[in-house]
C-alpha cells in the first residue's frame, strides 16, 4: 500500500494558501516529494478565482475591499470561489497520475471525487457525482445543490487538484461577493437557495471542519488505497512558498489572466 504525506488542517491568507500549493506541485513534478494530501482554510476570508477568468466580470471587487475578504487568481482552472473562514473545508491533491491507479486523466475527478463521496457518506450525507461540462468543473451534489466543487492543473504526469467542501454556508455574503451572469446581487441569494447546499445544512446540526477533515482523510485512505503519513513542508518548499506569495498578492498576477497564462507555459 502506497505512502502519502499529509500535512494537516491549518489556517493561511489567499496568498500563502496558493503559493504552498504551487511550491508542493513543483516539488512532485521534480520528483523531490511524495504524493501529497494537504487540507486547509482561509483567514482573511477569500475569493478566488481560476487562471483564466476575468476577475472583473466574476467579483464585486469594490464590496471584497469593503469587507476586507481577499482576492487571489489560482493556476488551476474553473470559476470563481466564496472561501468563508471556517465555513469550509479545502483540500488539495498533489500525485503523479499513475498513482492514483487510473490510465486517463479524464478520471482524475471522479477518482477523487470518490474519497469526498465516501467521506460525506461516512458525515450521514450522500451525494451525486456530476462529471461537469466545457463551461463547469466537475462537482458533487445533494438532489442537485452544489455542495464541493474543485479545479485542477496538470503538468507532465502530475495533477494538482484542489477543491472545496462546504461546512456551512452564507449565501447572502456569497453573492454579495461573486456575480451571476443576468442576476443582480440582491436576488443572486435567493437563487442560489436551489443550487447550493452544506453538510450542516443537510444534517441539520453544526460539526465542526476538525470533523469533516477527519473523514475527509479516511475517505482518501479507503478509496485510494493509501497510508498517510503525517509530515509538513520540506525547507526547500517552504522557502519557494514564502517568495511566491509575493506573485500571489500582485495585482499583475491577480487582475491579468493574460499574464497568468504567460507565467505557466512560457
Amino acid at each position: 500500500m502506497n505512502t502519502w504525506r499529509y500535512l494537516p488542517f491549518l489556517t493561511n491568507t489567499s496568498a500563502m494558501n496558493m503559493a504552498i500549493d504551487e511550491a508542493i506541485f513543483n516539488a512532485r513534478i521534480a520528483d523531490r516529494v511524495s504524493n501529497t494530501l494537504r487540507f486547509y482554510c482561509w483567514q482573511p476570508s477569500a475569493v478566488s478565482v481560476g487562471r483564466n477568468q476575468n476577475l472583473q466580470n466574476a467579483v464585486y471587487l469594490d464590496t471584497a475591499q469593503q469587507l476586507g475578504v481577499d482576492v487571489v487568481r489560482r493556476i488551476s482552472g474553473g470559476g470563481a470561489v466564496y472561501h468563508a473562514f471556517e465555513c469550509e473545508v479545502t483540500y488539495s491533491v498533489i500525485a503523479k497520475i499513475s498513482d492514483l491507479g487510473i490510465s486517463d486523466i479524464l478520471d482524475v475527478y471522479a477518482k477523487i471525487s470518490g474519497a469526498l463521496s465516501d467521506a460525506l457518506r461516512l458525515l450521514g450525507v450522500s451525494v451525486d457525482y456530476n462529471s461537469g461540462d466545457a463551461k463547469n468543473c466537475p462537482n458533487l451534489t445533494v438532489s442537485g445543490r452544489k455542495i464541493s466543487g474543485s479545479s485542477q492543473i496538470i503538468r507532465r504526469g502530475v495533477v494538482l487538484q484542489h477543491g472545496t467542501v462546504l461546512v456551512n454556508v452564507d449565501l447572502f455574503q456569497m453573492f454579495r461577493l461573486l456575480k451571476l451572469k443576468d442576476v443582480s446581487c440582491t436576488h443572486a441569494a435567493d437563487v442560489a437557495k436551489s443550487k447550493i447546499t452544506s453538510i450542516q445544512t443537510e444534517l441539520g446540526h453544526k460539526i465542526s471542519p476538525h470533523t469533516v477533515v477527519n473523514a475527509l482523510a479516511q475517505g482518501f485512505k479507503a478509496i485510494l488505497k493509501i497510508q498517510l503519513q503525517e509530515a509538513s513542508l520540506t525547507v526547500e518548499e517552504n522557502d519557494v512558498a514564502v517568495n511566491l506569495q509575493e506573485k500571489y498578492r500582485s495585482k499583475e498576477w491577480v487582475f491579468d489572466a493574460k499574464v497568468v497564462s504567460e507565467n505557466l507555459y512560457s
